[in-house]
This record gives C-alpha cells, structure tokens and sequence, in this order.
C-alpha cells in the first residue's frame, strides 16, 4: 500500500505507485518530493503533518512516543506530530493486522527563526518571529528551562 503526504490546506500534487509495503512518499518542507525506499517522513518539532493512505489504517504503531505521535483520524487519515527530534519508526497495520507500512519518522527543529543565547557558559534559546519570546531546545541551561516550564505552568493555571 502507498501513502500520500501533504500538508494541510495543499492539495496533493502526485501519486507515487507503490513497489513495497515500505515505499512511501516524503515531504521536503512544504513540497512532495519523490518516493525512495527507506526515505524518513519528516516534521517539525510541535508541528503536525497530514499522511493520507490507500488502505483503511486499524493499528498505528509509534516506537518511541516521546519523539512523535500519531492519531488516526479516519480510517485513511493519519495526523503525526513531532514532540522532540530525534528518530523513531511508525507502523501501520490493517484490521486483520497485517501490516500497511513501516517506515522511518524523522522529527526535525525547525532552525529558522531561532536565536541561540550563549551567556557565562549557559545557553538559551528564543524564537524570532517577527518578535523574539523564550523557548525551551534540549541543550539550554537547566536553570533556564527550569524557568520558562514554571512560567508556562502558570500561564496555563490562569487560564483555567
């Protein structure tokens, strides 16, 4: 079975036959680009992506749920998201459970709007876009991403 990408409100611009259970369409940013075998479907940390499929999808599988997570919309429908980069694996099997596809996930920063802050040895990062606000990466100073996960905290429990 194949699957299709795209992005939402984009409407698909191909359809790559395919030639396993395990060939599948990628997305470069925001374009189709050519199935390969063994090409990682790719997102963005805290974004979603779309994957449409051929066959009605019963069982999806992520290896690590701490990189990416997937939900099934319609039997068709896929909805990954990215949660921290890194690599993990999506399985996807039919109601019989027999598998659909098995391929790489790929969670990506996004590097384009952010600013890293390096102060005394502590690293901080902000994102600029068009205004810069605080932003928590794997790698910033403990003391800091302390910080912005308690002021998020608060953030939310004024909101309720």
């Amino acid at each position: 079975m194949c699957f299709q990408y795209r992005v939402c409100f984009m409407s698909p611009k191909f359809h790559t036959p395919c030639l396993s259970l395990a060939l599948l369409a990628a997305i470069a940013l925001a374009a189709p680009a050519s199935a390969n075998e063994g090409t990682p479907i790719t997102v963005k940390v805290n974004m979603a992506r779309i994957l449409r499929i051929n066959s009605p999808a019963a069982t999806v599988v992520i290896g690590n749920p701490g990189v990416a997570d997937v939900t099934i919309q319609d039997p068709q429908t896929l909805v990954l998201t990215g949660k921290t980069y890194g690599q993990t694996n999506i399985i996807v099997l039919d109601s019989v459970g027999n598998p659909i596809a098995d391929t790489l996930v790929e969670v990506v920063q996004s590097q384009a709007d952010l600013v890293t802050v390096f102060n005394a040895g502590a690293r901080t990062t902000v994102a600029c876009a068009p205004a810069c606000a605080p932003s928590i990466i794997v790698g910033d100073d403990p003391n800091y991403t302390e910080a912005m996960v308690k002021s998020l905290g608060l953030v939310q429990g004024a909101a309720q």
